[in-house]
């Protein structure tokens, strides 16, 4: 059973496209997807997302990330009520480089599961 398909796309020898095989993983792209997709980009919901790029080459203040955090509690509660937020690190940014690396510690209580989504855009 699938809950649907892995992204980015690629071929799987076992079904022809790798497959989300659980909630977890189902849960945790669809959080990766809504902090990456910029407001107005996904059809008939034009508030989702929020578009992390944008923050890229914006000027970076002392509050850049005070609003970025803001944005990602805000689109959570809504989008994935699912998910508690644990804590969003971003230590590791660099804004002279124009390079943004996040860690979101999260749990899904309805699963009993605590995660951790990294990336570096």
């Amino acid at each position: 059973m699938s809950f649907g398909v892995k992204l980015p796309i690629q071929y799987s020898d076992g079904d022809g496209f790798g497959s989300l095989e659980t909630f977890r993983e189902t849960i945790k792209q669809n959080f990766k997807m809504l902090l990456l997709t910029n407001p107005g980009e996904r059809v008939m919901i034009p508030a989702y997302g929020v578009g992390l790029q944008r923050y890229l080459f914006s000027n970076y203040g002392t509050d850049t990330e005070g609003r970025i955090k803001t944005e990602i509690y805000k689109q959570v509660a809504r989008y994935l009520p699912v998910i508690t937020i644990q804590d969003i690190l971003m230590r590791d940014s660099d804004p002279d480089r124009n390079v943004l690396a996040i860690k979101i510690y999260y749990s899904i209580p309805d699963l009993g599961v605590k995660d951790l989504l990294e990336f570096t855009i």
